[in-house]
């Protein structure tokens, strides 16, 4: 049962207090006693919102601490770069990124004094954002990908290279010394005998995350149940692919955001189904999972359950100093955040009125920020003086989430949900032509590459209730 996740009746104050006291008798160093305290479920169960980020006018889909944690970069359906002050809350930059659709990704690059900044967006775009010491901002087309643009991943401790991925199916490699991009291979579909490529269509990607112990290698993940673990120095078949075995048989889940912890255990967040762990000792289903004789000899990933993530294409997080917790946004509008060993409930906030899209953690500190649907970014500090309770309908919402999940694979499409549909599709249409027609008035760097700007927005059950009636309003993916 679900609600077996969370715990009402313990109490764990006594680790925090046991903690100072073996500080005071000197029996624990001052760094110990720091990621102790930090990783302590007291201090999780104070966090509590502490401010919100205000100043952009679409859906935030996407913000990032930089290395110190003193500032983070958000990105939006307003197609801004917006840079905050965490401290003061307040805004210290913002700039057109030169996208012509939503921005997806904003990410910071290692050691170049937060200056340079690469986004994608749903344009299908990888663009680069070069802050000069006046504030002047130049922006410039690195590359493109036909359709939609998640994520980009970024090699551990590196000003300069980074990696993009597409649902087009491709990964693409960027070196910023060369202004150019490089297509390293389309993931493509399984099949048997031994052949992990096939011609007749592609997988699309939304997730690519590179492991921080090894920066030769990365996972992607997408339209299908397998995460795939690729060695950078050989594309021609994957290191290794991951899925819960009761998912191998199954053909309606995607794999919507992953995560690495510092010890390489990978993360994996899938459409309206379940948030699984594998440790990094875990075998794996090998280069090509339909060749696996036998998958129950294969371990149970640890799970973690409550949530729902269905509508949007939701990122999933650790959080701790040393990964002790795993956090993800909901489409009932809650953060939750599970002890990572036992997939246990810890906290559950309410963090947007209607979906909460993604959750990141600070670098070195127990914070947290959060964005959805609103137009703000939300900062979460274990301000509270008490250790705050589960919600009080805690088990309302579990069974809400399941109940949506398990109801989901048997929608009937209305003809009201039909019309609703139709008409999103000729608002983001005209929307579309529109900004062509302003693009080339002003002589935009992407006017040679119309046919693969466009893209096509996915509906399911609950749409009709997010429609506000503003096309620029937040897409639903």
């Amino acid at each position: 049962m679900e609600s077996s996740v969370y715990d009402r009746n313990r109490d764990p104050s006594q680790h925090e207090i046991l903690e100072v006291f073996k500080r005071e008798i000197g029996f624990n160093p001052p760094r110990n006693f720091c990621r102790r305290i930090s990783a302590s479920e007291a201090l999780v169960k104070r966090i509590d919102l502490a401010g919100k980020l205000n100043g952009h006018e679409g859906c935030v889909n996407t913000i990032e601490f930089n290395h110190c944690g003193d500032h983070l970069v958000s990105g939006s359906d307003d197609r801004r770069v917006m840079f905050w002050n965490v401290a003061t809350k307040s805004l210290v930059l913002s700039y057109a990124s030169g996208h012509v659709d939503n921005i997806f990704q904003a990410r910071i690059m290692p050691f170049t004094d937060d200056r340079t900044i690469v986004t994608s967006a749903a344009d299908g775009q990888v663009r680069l954002g070069q802050i000069a010491e006046n504030g002047h901002v130049q922006t410039k087309k690195l590359g493109k990908h036909h359709g939609r643009v998640h994520k980009l991943a970024v090699e551990p401790g590196s000003p300069h290279i980074f990696y993009s991925c597409g649902e087009d199916g491709l990964v693409q490699h960027f070196d910023l010394r060369s202004n150019s991009s490089t297509k390293l291979f389309c993931c493509t579909p399984f099949t048997e005998l031994n052949h992990s490529h096939s011609s007749s269509n592609t997988i699309r990607l939304n997730s690519i995350i590179i492991d921080p112990r090894n920066p030769n290698f990365f996972s992607i993940g997408g339209s299908d149940k397998y995460a795939r673990l690729y060695d950078i120095r050989n594309f021609d078949q994957p290191v290794n692919t991951f899925c819960p075995k009761h998912l191998t048989e199954t053909h309606d889940v995607h794999i919507t955001g992953m995560s690495y912890s510092n010890t390489s255990e990978l993360l994996i967040s899938y459409n309206d189904e379940l948030i699984y762990l594998f440790p990094k000792n875990n075998g794996g289903l090998g280069p090509n999972p339909l060749n696996v004789m036998n998958s129950d000899d294969l371990d149970d990933p640890q799970v973690y359950c409550g949530h729902r993530n269905s509508l949007t294409v939701k990122g999933v997080s650790f959080f701790g100093p040393n990964c002790e917790y795993v956090m993800s946004g909901s489409d009932c509008g809650h953060i939750f955040i599970w002890k990572k060993k036992g997939g246990r409930l810890v906290r559950v906030m309410e963090g947007d009125r209607r979906i909460v899209n993604q959750v990141e953690p600070h670098p070195s500190i127990p914070v947290l920020a959060s964005s959805g649907l609103e137009k703000n970014i939300k900062l979460w500090v274990p301000v509270s003086d008490d250790i705050l309770p589960l919600p009080h309908d805690l088990q309302e919402i579990v069974e809400s989430n399941r109940r949506g999940r398990e109801d989901h694979s048997r929608v009937t499409l209305t003809p009201d949900v039909i019309m609703h549909v139709l008409r999103l599709h000729r608002r983001q249409a005209l929307a579309y032509i529109e900004r062509r027609r302003n693009r080339d008035e002003l002589g935009s760097d992407d006017e040679e590459e119309d046919e693969g700007d466009g893209y096509v927005m996915g509906f399911s059950d609950a749409d009709a209730s997010l429609d506000d009636g503003n096309s620029t309003e937040c897409n639903i993916v």
